[in-house]
């Protein structure tokens, strides 16, 4: 097949839009499809995966590179002549490239992945949630499916109206992120400087930034035996360390590869704090990595961790709730080793090449189901 891939962020910058884009460019040329890349302007590589990434007009929005519409994107479109279009986070790029596949009859894939209504009322605009579900309901409507990563994603747009929905959740590198990731001399080291005492190791990994409420770890203030590692950084990092102050925290900044890897392999607890996570690949990365998992009953863990088998999902806001979980697998070494064993288990089917052909499987589907429609409407007219 031949992919048009519309990214609303891109390398250099790394969030997960951009790592799950990465991921689908890497199988699709691992599959042998031809692929074209279309991003705003960021001083993305000129090509990824042997595929050409081409620039398209942006300005700058809270640090975010916006990428502008324009017949520009349907020349674009033209020229390359794709199969499908996979538009991810659509936003005014995404949905011009939406839009213009329609006109060109060319099926569109929109990936969703953005909680709106935990953003207007994160940022106190609660009055302009209906114009943001109106806003993704314009987005949404002409793409030919979208995916969405959670049950909870799924409510969430069914009730703000929108149709064609299927789920498509995200992989992970199950080679990277491993228990035996503990005996390797790196993580050995990284768990001296941790645990110089032998405390038990309570470990978040992500950006730090309101949706993620990482200073909701005061709640552990106190709790004996512990220590607490952060990898990230973050517009909330002088908020996290303010609130954390006099308590037992090692900042590690933000990693990526193997010094990741033997980050989460050094914790003995991952704590996962924020309630708008639309999926949470940070829980799965826990899970293969062979740690328990404790979120908030909300958003994407809700799909990820099995309450009482592979970790503990507490209720949102809930202090009290979090603290007392994270004390019971602090003091229960057996109970965190039976729970990491579950939360491998648990994502052995989830690894990239497995979720991705569930995805290069939906483009075929969206590619015959459009072909046949078309000539329907063609024979229709010939009569």
């Amino acid at each position: 097949m031949r992919v048009l891939v519309v990214s609303e962020s891109f390398l250099p910058t790394v969030n997960g839009v951009t790592n799950s884009v990465c991921k689908v460019l890497d199988h699709l040329a691992l599959r042998g499809h031809e692929a074209h890349v279309m991003v705003p302007a960021c001083g993305a590589p000129a090509t990824y995966a042997g595929f050409t990434v081409e620039e398209i007009v942006s300005v700058p929005y809270r640090q975010f590179p916006v990428g502008l519409p324009g017949l520009h994107v349907q020349r674009i479109i033209e020229r390359f002549r794709p199969d499908v279009i996979h538009v991810a986070s659509p936003f005014l790029l995404g949905a011009e490239a939406i839009t213009a596949g329609k006109r060109l009859g060319i099926p569109t894939v929109a990936i969703f992945q953005t909680d709106v209504a935990g953003y207007t009322r994160r940022n106190h605009l609660a009055a302009l949630e209906s114009v943001a579900w109106r806003i993704l309901r314009r987005i949404h409507r002409d793409a030919t499916v979208t995916l969405v990563p959670s049950s909870s994603s799924m409510a969430d747009l069914r009730r703000a109206g929108l149709r064609r929905l299927k789920r498509w959740g995200r992989g992970v590198d199950l080679t990277t992120y491993h228990p035996r990731n503990r005996q390797h001399a790196s993580t050995r080291e990284l768990r001296r400087q941790l645990s110089p005492g032998g405390e038990v190791v309570v470990g978040y990994v992500g950006r730090l930034a309101p949706e993620k409420q990482v200073e909701r770890m005061a709640a552990l203030r106190g709790i004996p035996g512990i220590r607490i590692a952060i990898v990230g950084d973050g517009p909330s990092m002088s908020l996290v360390r303010r609130k954390l102050e006099g308590m037992p925290v090692v900042y590690l900044g933000a990693l990526h590869g193997a010094a990741l890897a033997s980050a989460y392999a050094s914790f003995d607890v991952f704590l996962h704090t924020g309630e708008e996570e639309t999926f949470g690949q940070t829980v799965q990365e826990a899970h293969a990595s062979g740690l328990p998992v404790v979120a908030p009953r909300a958003g994407g863990p809700i799909d990820l961790v099995a309450h009482g088998l592979n970790g503990f999902l507490y209720e949102p806001g809930n202090s009290a709730e979090l603290r007392s979980t994270v004390e019971l697998l602090a003091r229960d070494p057996a109970m965190r080793r039976r729970m990491g064993e579950a939360g491998r288990r648990a994502v052995l089917g989830r690894d990239w090449a497995t979720v991705c052909d569930e995805l290069l499987a939906r483009y075929a589907k969206v590619v015959r189901t459009t072909k046949i429609k078309r000539e329907r409407r063609s024979l229709l007219k010939s009569r």
